[in-house]
């Protein structure tokens, strides 16, 4: 069962919205190890029974948390296609980058595009590519291409910032340790040597968002090839 199939009950001491907003508190503060039903609790001040009048098992509570983190992005409004696909992809990397853990919940969503905030952007988004000319089935595959590719690299980029985090290191540190074994590695690798000693001499982070945004345009002139 998905929490979307049941309404949201009222409680003057407790809401769905506290425990959703807790939990996403405590997921900030201390990862994803950290999310537990028991853990929630002491978190709300209240046993962990008491919650499960609002949400019925931890699923559950992921569907609700991702929902809520896809809240936190603007969602596409009308306009140049090109252009707000560009800013809704920026923010929405941003928000994960922001929840660093949310990759790691993604996979255990079920389903998660029965969430209000979910429906609301990907209608927005339809909406978007089917006024710029795509057919709504061709709009779909746009939205879910552009989503493909955010999401991929959004994820990726989060959890290279969480393994930063636990070293207790700086990016730039990271790379000045690591520096002579890549060195080492690609030395037989002419390609990926020039790649790396280039990549090396960027401030840390320009990486990822040069990356970013070259690869976004990429996707965005191959959506513009498709267009009638």
């Amino acid at each position: 069962m998905s929490v979307w199939a049941r309404p949201p009950k009222r409680k003057r001491s407790l809401s769905r919205e506290q425990i959703v907003s807790a939990a996403i508190e405590l997921l900030d503060a201390d990862g994803i190890e950290a999310l537990s039903m028991r853990k929630l609790g002491v978190r709300l001040g209240v046993a962990a029974p008491s919650m499960y009048t609002h949400v019925a098992s931890k699923d559950e509570l992921v569907e609700l948390v991702v929902d809520e983190v896809y809240g936190e992005v603007a969602i596409p409004e009308p306009g140049p296609w090109r252009a707000e696909a560009t800013r809704f992809a920026r923010d929405l990397r941003s928000v994960f980058l922001r929840h660093a853990w949310i990759g790691s919940l993604l996979g255990e969503t079920g389903v998660a595009y029965l969430g209000p905030n979910v429906l609301r952007m990907s209608e927005a988004a339809l909406t978007l590519f089917e006024e710029a000319g795509f057919s709504l089935e061709d709009a779909d595959l746009a939205w879910n291409t552009v989503m493909a590719f955010v999401v991929g690299r959004a994820i990726s980029e989060a959890a290279w910032l969480t393994t930063l985090n636990r070293s207790g290191q700086t990016e730039q540190e990271w790379k000045d340790r690591l520096w002579p074994a890549a060195k080492q590695a690609v030395r037989d690798h002419p390609r990926l040597k020039k790649l790396y000693a280039a990549q090396r001499t960027r401030e840390p982070g320009e990486t990822n968002d040069a990356d970013f945004a070259r690869g976004l345009d990429c996707v965005l002139d191959g959506l513009a090839a498709k267009l009638p």
